[in-house]
């Protein structure tokens, strides 16, 4: 009868620029899709070169290379008898498009370039593509001569068009478009296509992957139909984790769903579905018939083949299915865990190095490396080939199995405590603590020598000697020293990731990592070329409020005990000096406001696009209980006196997983300046007048200057 189709998504580990890594993925994928029985494939966007290619794309190689990809996959009898679906850039009358290449036994069908391109937040598709302005629209393009040698075409179809199969209509959306207010699903649904595509290279946020859910649920919930999602997965060379999440969803409901967060490079979900079902559920929603019945007609390119069989009643079709959602803890767990594994495997590293402070921010570093441990044995117990293969080379062992976390945490981890005179017991005990119960290599060293031959040469040249504030020097004075001792234990930490493997007879170095959360990196809480300073930062998208809820997840999970007595310890730099052998400093009271107070600041300035008065109007309402007008003020001025002075430091970020939607990653996700006039003068001057009338209107009497 022809109605049940088998389809198949996936989600691969691209690697921008890696043609012949990425090829190998591809076609891994059609073969797992074409032994499951699917007649059709979807891969993520831009697979054949992987998406983060950047200024890459302006370049003809690149061009060349993913023609040359795509040759190869035309040839092979891994594509023949399904239609492929796949994503690269192409060049149509000198104006590069971000395409999808959809091709069946040797023959393209149709090239279909992106119509609503991603330009805010992470993406600058703008920078590179032109989106496809001519909707309904076909032109001839014209095949370079290594792909007319393949299929013997000349020219084929280029534009805004959807494919006739025998049995069904299949009609693409490419990652943005969903997300935008007309996505073309739209149309296409009322235009009679029963089956929607969307390849996608969308990136992890904390608490994003409902919304993509919802999205993908909610465009056949509406209009009936079948849409199938791909996405990239992994770190593909950016800041940027890919979080997968492949889905197939009928009617509003989801029918299959891939992993958010995995070791497996390739991924593949296939689906079985009656297309009665969708015909059947369109049938009944008039208003949407109403509206099919007035529809601009998609240009339809015709395709001699079936998604179905002929005789197909008895085969069992999917039913729906509850997503599961990980926790923001598991998503911190996971997330920078995974993309980690692929930094390290990928930069072909022997291994992590952390300055472990006994602080929670360092500590969460140090269990997220534990968490990935966790993954990759996990990964080989499930057979997992190329993750044991790239274990067996990080840590130079062609025998060797990671069965134990602890154990290939000793191997490939090396923790330093690095004290000075103003670090107390407490946080070396933490510290050494939690690096037994995770299995790390750790080293425990001090400073002081380093610091006082630095503060000698300078002694020596000047005539003077620098004095902390506890002992009478300034406070220019002060925060030297502690920029002293805070730079010394970065130049130990990249010493020590070049040689320690080396003093113990292995091969390799280390990648040394950070530990600045995105509170502190915008307040500025940091010292420039720090241990904040390192080769990347699994943690410097997260807040802390959200790192202390994943301490106490590992707590829990992992069962590591020596995180409670971090996780009730005040945090601490410990840059200054001690009070009767106890910390002083606390890391809240140098800042001058709290770590909830800088998530809230955060979340204004950039998600909320609030300058200074427009944060002040909208705290005196959300604080109305708890702060005067006058306190919000003063709290508001203070965080910006503080950004503003500090922003340089942005500058010299090191690359972190990104994670939040208020990171003040300088990079290429928060574009500000880098000087400014730091006194803000006519902002906080509009914030002055209305502390002044809300006073006057309860009658209470402020100086006009309320700081």
């Amino acid at each position: 009868m022809g109605r049940a189709v088998t389809v198949a998504t996936c989600a691969l580990n691209q690697w921008a620029l890696d043609f012949e890594g990425n090829l190998e993925r591809i076609s891994r994928s059609i073969d797992i899709a074409k032994s499951r029985g699917a007649r059709y494939r979807l891969g993520p966007e831009l697979e054949i070169c992987g998406y983060g290619c950047s200024d890459h794309y302006y370049e003809s190689d690149t061009l060349l290379h993913s023609f040359q990809v795509l040759a190869k996959l035309l040839e092979s009898p891994a594509t023949q008898d399904i239609i492929c679906d796949v994503g690269m850039p192409v060049l149509h009358r000198n104006v590069r498009y971000n395409c999808r290449v959809i091709f069946l036994n040797k023959k393209i069908l149709l090239i279909r370039p992106k119509i609503s391109l991603a330009n805010a937040g992470n993406y600058r598709e703008l920078r590179w593509f032109t989106p496809w302005n001519k909707a309904r629209h076909v032109e001839e393009y014209f095949l370079p001569r290594i792909i007319q040698e393949v299929t013997g075409q000349e020219t084929v179809p280029f534009g805004d068009a959807v494919l006739a199969t025998k049995d069904t209509c299949l009609g693409t959306e490419i990652c943005e478009e969903l997300w935008a207010p007309n996505s073309p699903h739209i149309e296409m649904g009322l235009d009679g296509v029963e089956i929607f595509t969307n390849s996608s290279g969308s990136h992890h946020v904390l608490r994003k992957a409902h919304t993509r859910v919802d999205l993908v649920n909610s465009a056949t919930a509406k209009n009936g139909g079948i849409y199938i999602l791909a996405n990239q997965k992994g770190c593909d060379g950016d800041r940027l984790y890919y979080d997968g999440c492949a889905m197939i969803s009928m009617n509003g409901e989801t029918v299959a769903q891939g992993s958010q967060f995995s070791l497996d490079d390739v991924e593949v979900l296939v689906a079985t579905l009656d297309l009665e079902d969708v015909r059947s559920y369109r049938a009944e929603i008039s208003s949407r018939n109403l509206a099919a019945s007035k529809v601009n007609p998609y240009p339809r390119v015709k395709v001699n083949f079936a998604l179905s069989c002929s005789d197909d009643v008895a085969v069992p079709t999917c039913m729906p299915i509850q997503w599961r959602h990980h926790s923001p803890e598991e998503e911190i767990s996971l997330g920078p865990a995974c993309w980690l594994w692929d930094y390290l495997r990928r930069s072909k590293q022997a291994g992590f190095l952390l300055p472990l402070s006994g602080g929670i921010d360092s500590s969460a570093t140090a269990c997220i490396v534990y968490s990935m441990c966790h993954q990759v044995c996990l990964a080989v117990k499930n057979g997992n080939a190329d993750v044991l293969a790239d274990a067996r080379r990080i840590v130079n062992d062609e025998t060797y199995v990671p069965e134990d976390p602890r154990e290939f945490c000793k191997r490939i981890f090396t923790t330093c405590y690095m004290a000075s005179e103003n670090s107390s017991q407490d946080t070396c005990n933490r510290a050494k603590l939690l690096a037994e119960q995770i299995g790390s290599y750790h080293i425990n060293l001090n400073i002081d020598a380093a610091v006082k031959a630095i503060v000698g040469i300078f002694s020596m040249v000047t005539g003077r000697t620098p004095h902390f504030s506890v002992y009478g020097g300034s406070s220019r004075e002060n925060l030297a020293l502690q920029n002293v001792q805070a730079r010394i234990r970065m130049v130990l930490a990249y010493l020590f990731a070049q040689l320690t493997l080396w003093t113990r007879g292995m091969p390799g170095g280390l990648l040394v990592l950070g530990s600045a959360n995105v509170d502190e990196s915008l307040r500025g809480y940091l010292t420039k070329y720090d241990c904040s300073s390192a080769d990347i930062n699994p943690i410097g998208g997260i807040s802390k409020t959200d790192l202390k809820n994943f301490i106490q997840y590992c707590i829990e999970n992992f069962q590591l005990t020596a995180l409670r007595s971090i996780m009730s310890a005040p945090p601490t730099a410990e840059l200054e000096p001690l009070v009767d052998g106890q910390v002083a400093q606390t890391d809240e009271e140098d800042m001058g406001m709290t770590y909830a107070e800088l998530s809230i600041y955060g979340k204004l300035r950039k998600i909320a696009k609030a300058g200074p008065y427009s944060m002040f109007c909208k705290l005196i309402n959300m604080w109305k209980e708890i702060c005067t007008p006058r306190e919000v003020a003063s709290k508001v001025k203070h965080f910006f006196r503080m950004y503003s002075i500090n922003r340089h430091k942005m500058t010299t970020l090191t690359p972190s997983y990104h994670a939040e939607n208020y990171s003040p990653d300088d990079n290429r996700f928060d574009l500000r300046p880098f000087l400014y006039n730091t006194t803000w003068s006519w902002q906080f001057r509009c914030i002055d007048k209305q502390v002044s009338k809300l006073g006057k209107k309860e009658g209470i009497s402020l100086v006009e200057d309320v700081d």
